[in-house]
């Protein structure tokens, strides 16, 4: 299958895919992830080795694509939490103040 990253058109298939991948560890996945065979690779990772380009020369989102297209899992990397919103707090001066009859 056809498809662009960086700019350059590459050729890739599944087949290919998993044996550019072979026999090459994964590093920690601190973003997006790709599943590949059994292992779950970062998907910079995955598309400097079958590009063989420079991972700045290229997005995530651009792999993710294209792994997408030729069947593969692909997992969001974690996003930043939410700060939790605090209470509304009382007004200043009404508390601890005793009402009368």
């Amino acid at each position: 299958m056809r498809c662009v990253i960086a700019q350059y058109p590459f050729e890739l298939t599944r087949v290919g895919v998993l044996a550019s991948m072979a026999g090459v560890s994964p590093e920690i996945v601190t973003g997006d992830s790709v599943t590949i065979g059994r292992r779950r690779y970062p998907v910079k990772q995955v598309g400097e080795v079958i590009t063989r380009q420079d991972r700045r020369d290229f997005s995530g989102g651009e792999v993710v694509r294209a792994m997408v297209r030729l069947g593969f899992t692909c997992h969001a990397g974690p996003r930043a939490a939410r700060p939790r919103p605090r209470p509304p707090s009382a007004p200043p001066g009404r508390l601890g103040t005793a009402r009368g009859p």
